[in-house]
């Protein structure tokens, strides 16, 4: 058996405190074999813990064997690794030499023919784990597993609260909180992705967290598809929390000499509160498992055709749309859908890609053309896993759609998805994708997905259908490898109806995701520090739309639109042609401003700001301290809360900070107690923002 001990801050060494000590319990069972007296194995600290011979709690592992589900893994070896191992197929976190440790552990049930290795990696300076499992076939029979998380953790008896992030399409990233209850308190996806119902994370907290201090376990997967999250509170108050593949459905054979890997688990610790942890993953992701050649770029600021023109784009409207771009700055024009519909709707021609031409006479050159013209950069839309009825390519290869036999197909969006566990199927994706971005000049992705896999079956010959929903996700993780390392500086900015397949997992291919289709300022505020928690800004897409609001019919105000999106990854989304002269001349400032302090911004450390009532702010600080810029948003006026203080508890407390706007000094230790006084102002949706320049010296 193998025994967890401890996980949480660093000990300077460990000398054998915090062991468990039992007495004899009756209803329990007996296990004389083993060295600690009285031992009860349904509160036993396992490991890795399978639910077999008195263990009744969540188990980590299951496989089956000759028909008997029985595992018993014991311990036969460890090693340390030199270097962080790859792993086959997936996303997961990378390291230069020196810049982390791995732990190897050998586990073995030689009954079952199962050996499990789990992997222990540790980063200099983060306060972070990465987990995953290696399961070998050892035996001489098949065996076929139904379970095997990324990470199952032991936790002691204290009075743990749990924090997720739930939403649905344009409201993602929703904070929860509550005391965990005895039994079993979870979250999932089986929508074939991370979804926007639930993030592929959770946190453990103790009751006196807040954003800057507390103790703080998060666990996050690193992984696009079904999941399971979920922590048990035991009968003595004991708690064990898992992340992995969902078990549901899940049914993978290893034949003699197979291996199987889990996906990366992040599990994520700290005493420094909410902010702690944010600062654990943003750094672990910019430097750990986005794509390097972008994780410091200066990512170009775009304007995206979508909500200007829907379905309905033409030459003449690019024409007209990317000669405002220029003159306001805009780096980067996105055409997004309808380049290649039959008409005006999203019900034809998905899966063919080939360019309208009664649209876009010359084709997507054409407009590539039209924009380079403009001394801007090309982007285009795609959203290559779907595929609808009225198509050449669904009336050629109905058998290449996911499906169940005998059953009718269930639409999202009009379409159906294709089986990419097939990998004829990923190598047409790719030389579509290839003959564009050979041809067409075009610089820049915006790859979506808009619809939930519901018919988890493959017509593939031979497809074992428990492995299906698994093999999808890989074979469009294939077909990102592909693209991404025929085209390295190709931008991809991922979506999925904004934020339904925003996950550690697609991060890793591509740089920025589409937060939300909400690109209302006021709601932008809770959505993107939702995600704030364990994203860093630069790969949050932010855009300024127009008002009303098209998704909320929301009236804000324009500089409040602005703020939202300007410690973000900032487009604009909206009809250049109907902005008034002053508003073009405020959007022309925007950009400037963006481009004169993007690079600092886009590297800073973010920070959210515990502030009460209408109030929400956060704040970046430049990574040598010499500068931070803070926002402070009031949803909505309410008298009741003048004299807010907008306290800065993570700046340096010995250093002297001047308002770039008063002159106005500051002491750090000031602005951590004292902090600055938010202004009540006689308007909802208000936006203030101070700049501060650290003094030298």
């Amino acid at each position: 058996m193998l025994v967890h001990r401890y996980f949480g801050p660093a000990l300077r060494r460990w000398h054998g405190g915090g062991q468990p000590v039992y007495f004899k319990r009756g209803y329990n069972t007996c296990h004389e074999e083993c060295s600690v007296p009285n031992v009860s194995f349904d509160d036993f600290p396992f490991e890795y813990p399978a639910r077999s011979r008195g263990d009744f709690r969540i188990p980590a592992v299951e496989a089956e064997a000759d028909g008997v589900r029985h595992t018993r893994l014991d311990f036969v070896s460890w090693r340390a690794l030199e270097e962080k191992p790859a792993l086959e197929g997936l996303p997961a976190a990378f390291a230069a030499p020196g810049e982390s440790a791995t732990l190897e552990i050998t586990l073995s049930d030689p009954a079952a023919g199962l050996t499990v290795r789990l992997y222990y990696t540790l980063f200099a300076g983060l306060g972070i784990v990465a987990r995953h499992q290696v399961a070998e076939n050892t035996g001489t029979q098949p065996l076929t597993l139904h379970n095997l998380q990324s990470a199952s953790l032991e936790l002691p008896a204290l009075p743990w609260e749990m924090l997720t992030l739930y939403g649905t399409h344009a409201k993602e990233a929703n904070g929860q909180r509550f005391p965990l209850h005895h039994g079993v308190q979870r979250i999932e996806s089986v929508r074939g992705s991370s979804s926007p119902q639930h993030q592929p994370f959770f946190a453990l907290l103790s009751p006196d967290v807040t954003s800057d201090r507390g103790l703080a376990v998060g666990f996050h997967l690193v992984y696009s598809g079904n999941f399971l999250a979920q922590a048990e509170l035991d009968q003595f108050g004991m708690v064990r929390a898992q992340i992995g593949l969902h078990p549901d459905g899940f049914a993978w054979q290893l034949m003699p000499g197979e291996r199987f890997t889990s996906p990366e688990a992040i599990l994520n610790c700290t005493t420094g509160g909410l902010n702690g942890l944010r600062q654990n993953f943003h750094q672990l992701y910019l430097h750990h498992l986005m794509p390097p050649r972008f994780a410091e770029a200066e990512r170009p600021i775009l304007l995206n055709s979508w909500e200007s023109m829907y379905y309905d784009v033409t030459l003449s409207k690019i024409e007209r749309q990317a000669e405002l771009a220029r003159q306001l700055g805009v780096e980067l024009f996105v055409l997004d859908d309808g380049w290649f519909r039959k008409g005006n709707s999203s019900r034809d021609s998905m899966g063919d890609w080939r360019c309208n031409l009664r649209k876009l006479p010359g084709g997507i050159p054409a407009a590539a053309r039209i924009v380079h013209g403009k001394g801007m950069k090309f982007g285009l839309w795609f959203e290559p896993e779907a595929v609808t009825a009225d198509s050449d390519l669904f009336r050629q290869h109905p058998d290449w759609v996911l499906q169940t036999p005998g059953y009718s197909m269930t639409q999202g969006r009009h379409e159906y998805l294709l089986d990419l566990s097939r990998p004829e199927v990923v190598d047409y994706l790719f030389d579509v994708l290839d003959g564009y971005l050979q041809k067409s000049g075009i610089d820049y992705i915006k790859w979506d997905m808009n619809r939930p896999l519901t018919d988890f079956c493959s017509l593939a010959p031979g497809a074992r259908q428990g492995e299906t929903a698994h093999r999808y996700v890989m074979g469009l993780y294939r077909l990102l490898e592909r693209i991404t390392t025929a085209y390295p500086r190709l931008l991809i900015e991922g979506c999925s109806s904004g934020g339904a397949r925003f996950d550690p997992g697609m991060l890793y291919y591509v740089a920025q995701n589409w937060t939300s289709d909400n690109t209302d300022g006021h709601d932008r505020l809770a959505i993107q520090a939702g995600y704030s928690l364990l994203y860093p800004p630069v790969a949050m897409g932010a855009h300024v739309s127009i008002t009303p609001n098209h998704q909320t019919g929301r009236v804000t105000p324009l500089d409040t639109r602005w703020q939202a999106a300007r410690l973000f990854n900032l487009g604009y989304e909206l009809d250049l042609t109907l902005l008034t002269p002053e508003e073009f001349a405020d959007l022309a400032g925007q950009i400037a401003q963006r481009k004169a302090e993007r690079r600092w911004v886009q590297s800073s450390r973010f920070f959210t700001l515990d502030l009460p009532g209408p109030y929400t702010g956060w704040a970046a600080v430049a990574q040598d301290g010499s500068r931070c810029l803070v926002q402070v948003f009031q949803t909505r006026y309410d008298p009741l809360f003048a004299h807010t203080p907008v306290r800065l508890s993570f700046l340096d407390r010995d250093g002297l900070y001047r308002d770039a706007a008063s002159g106005q000094l500051y002491g750090g230790d000031e602005l951590a107690t004292l902090g600055l006084t938010a202004p009540l102002i006689k308007q909802d949706d208000a936006a203030t923002a101070w700049e501060l320049i650290r003094e030298p010296g």
